[in-house]
């Protein structure tokens, strides 16, 4: 029987390991008590399934039968996925860094036996190469000074524990208004790439919540060079080839600075934070590119993305056939032969494809250099691009991660419910509804939120960035359909937060429950990752949830969170944009309160106001506390029913009509 108990997992990372000549265990107490049996250290290695650099090391070196049995003989070995166990791969990654070393995946760590960290890397080679060890060498080295210097590992161990335990220690909150937060912006300015948007250099990443930052400081200074550097960023990433130009979608991130080469996985959680800039862009700008991208990244999600039952799941692999981008390149000659000579000239022509190729003897698709694509030129390539399409499908497709993530899916539910009700997409609406349904229906047990589902498994407790984003997406789905169930479970979802996650010496929130698993320490961020920092998100959900019930106890909650996270954004606006936005969300939320007979239309009305500036409170069904503000404005609608648009205690004069809403929130917001 083979040791390698992977077959067990029902992740599909962890499953894509499950043959390897390589004892994995899964991670858990059951390991750990292996480890201190047998006096092993523990090797942990940490990736995800769409990791392209994951899948080098597995072929390189966890197929090899020879360092198999190095592994085997020396270690106790763990393999973890990133995506169902964040809270493990932050702890270790942190680790890593404290170890003056850069993180990403895979991610290889050294522990003793009580899951303590000594040593670690990212990838390595089999042999050495690239002034990289080889992992041979690496394995025997560390087994021999484990072994043969326990002091060492002793001593580093105490010493990667003691930086772990200050980098969480609390900094001291600072007082931040909106002169800060413009002049946060300001700063940001210089850094972004004035051709190709983005941050300058190589690689580039989306960065959402950076963009987001310009575009609402843009916004409230009627700046309009701020915003179109958004427009920029954006329009450079529609055309490059980050983007999916035949199925939709965008792609991690490219390794070029001008959006070119993407790393080919597809992320669910890259395309919810683009789809609601994409939304707002198009407002502003009336340019129908983000309205087509927005559209066609919907149509990708649509395909390719939900599970049965109406749920998104995770990702798409970068890797087909062992080769990166292998599905998504083309020649030119396959071109040829699915459109014809003629339509295959124009459509190189505006796609950059060559018959030499323009990456590894391939073409990467894209629009960087095309110039003018006139109206006439889209009706054109339109039904070709259908037709490549068509015969994309017909190639070995990459592996798609089929766990739903409640976190991941609150963001994309959120950003359908957002976009959809801005821009009139019904349909995205409906799909966040049945999204919002499934996890709901799926994923509580004894009332409590899971953080992972796949094959009928949950991993739970849930984490606090699931409960978190999945109140985000409660509040987006309320605002949308006018249904109070969404924003009465977002509630429960921050009362969980509040009673299981809560640090007392922040006033944050850790990222796993009280009763979660026990974890050599508690990990507590503030920076966003490759998501927004989950305590901001919970402090932007909190300052809008309040908004929605009339309860202004939320407030407290939020402004404890935003003082707890204000001392790191202050010093590093580069990794805090979702906490300075959730900060700008606090000064200046317009609130617009809806009643009376007019009351749906004037709320409609409210949703084409860009939704990070405001939260839409239809009145009736709102218990709100007798006293209150929410209540004094329902009690003193004209017949009829009006809107009130308030900004804090400043509040318009009752709006009647509907074209006069975005009118009174420009005026209110200044």
């Amino acid at each position: 029987m083979s040791l390698n108990r992977l077959s067990r997992e029902t992740s599909p990372y962890l499953l894509q390991h499950k043959d390897n000549p390589v004892h994995w265990w899964p991670w858990g107490e059951a390991a750990f008590a292996e480890a201190r049996a047998t006096g092993k250290p523990i090797l942990l290695s940490i990736g995800y399934a769409a990791c392209h650099w994951c899948h080098v090391m597995a072929h390189e070196s966890f197929e090899n039968p020879e360092i198999a049995a190095l592994m085997n003989a020396l270690f106790v070995n763990i393999k973890v996925d990133r995506e169902e166990r964040p809270d493990v791969d932050q702890i270790y990654m942190s680790a890593l860094q404290q170890l003056g070393q850069s993180g990403g995946w895979p991610l290889t760590m050294f522990l003793d036996p009580e899951g303590r960290p000594f040593w670690g890397g990212t990838y390595f080679p089999p042999k050495a190469s690239y002034g990289r060890p080889g992992f041979t060498e690496v394995l025997q080295q560390v087994s021999s000074v484990f072994s043969e210097s326990p002091e060492k590992v002793e001593k580093n161990t105490q010493a990667i524990l003691a930086r772990l335990k200050k980098a969480a220690q609390p900094t001291e909150g600072v007082a931040i208004g909106m002169d800060d937060l413009d002049d946060a912006a300001r700063r940001l300015v210089p850094l972004i790439d004035p051709v190709h948007g983005g941050l300058k250099g190589a690689p580039k990443f989306p960065q959402s919540g950076l963009l987001e930052l310009l575009w609402r400081a843009g916004n409230r200074n009627r700046d309009d060079a701020m915003k179109a550097l958004v427009s920029l960023t954006l329009n450079r990433m529609c055309e490059g080839g980050i983007y999916d130009h035949l199925g939709g979608g965008f792609a991690r991130y490219s390794v070029d600075e001008i959006w070119f080469v993407p790393h080919f996985e597809k992320m669910l959680y890259d395309n919810a934070l683009l789809l609601e800039l994409l939304a707002l862009a198009y407002a502003d700008t009336g340019d129908r590119l983000f309205l087509q991208r927005a559209r066609e990244t919907v149509g990708w999600l649509k395909r390719e993305m939900l599970a049965r039952s109406g749920a998104f799941t995770a990702s798409l692999d970068a890797d087909s056939e062992g080769h990166e981008g292998r599905f998504y390149v083309w020649s030119l000659v396959e071109i040829e032969e699915v459109l014809g000579a003629t339509d295959a000239a124009f459509f190189a022509r505006i796609y950059d494809v060559t018959k030499a190729g323009n990456w590894e003897e391939g073409n990467i698709l894209n629009r960087t250099d095309a110039g003018v694509v006139t109206a006439e030129d889209e009706a054109r390539l339109m039904p070709l691009r259908e037709k490549l399409l068509a015969r994309r499908a017909g190639r070995v497709r990459p592996g798609r991660d089929d766990k739903v993530l409640a976190d991941w899916n609150g963001l994309m539910i959120a950003a359908l419910a957002r976009a959809g009700a801005f821009l009139g997409e019904e349909e995205w609406i409906g799909l966040a509804r049945t999204a919002f349904g499934a996890v709901t229906a799926h994923m509580v047990k004894d009332g409590r939120l899971a953080h992972s589902w796949c094959r009928d498994k949950m991993v739970t407790p849930g984490l606090a960035s699931d409960l978190a984003a999945m109140a985000r997406a409660g509040i987006a789905l309320a605002e949308a359909t006018g249904d109070k169930a969404p924003f009465r479970l977002a509630a429960t979802f921050l009362d969980a937060l509040e009673k299981h996650h809560l640090d007392p010496a922040t006033g944050t929130y850790f990222l796993t429950a009280d009763d979660g698993d026990s974890l050599i320490v508690r990990p507590s961020a503030t920076h966003d990752e490759a998501v927004p920092n989950y305590n901001a998100v919970a402090a932007d959900a909190l300052i809008r949830l309040a908004a929605l019930t009339g309860d202004d106890s939320l407030r407290p909650r939020a402004d404890r969170i935003l003082t707890g996270l204000s001392g790191a954004a202050a010093r590093n606006v580069l990794a805090h944009g979702a906490t300075l936005n959730a900060i700008a969300t606090r000064l200046g939320l317009a609130e617009i309160v809806t009643t009376g007979a007019k009351g749906e239309a004037l709320a409609q009305a409210a949703l084409k106001v860009p939704f990070p500036l405001r939260v839409v409170v239809r009145a009736e069904g709102v218990a709100a506390p007798v006293g209150s503000v929410t209540a004094a404005r329902i009690a003193s609608a004209p017949e009829g029913g009006a809107a009130f648009v308030c900004v804090g205690e400043r509040c318009s004069l009752p709006v009647t009509e509907p074209d006069g809403v975005k009118a009174a929130v420009a005026a209110i917001l200044g």
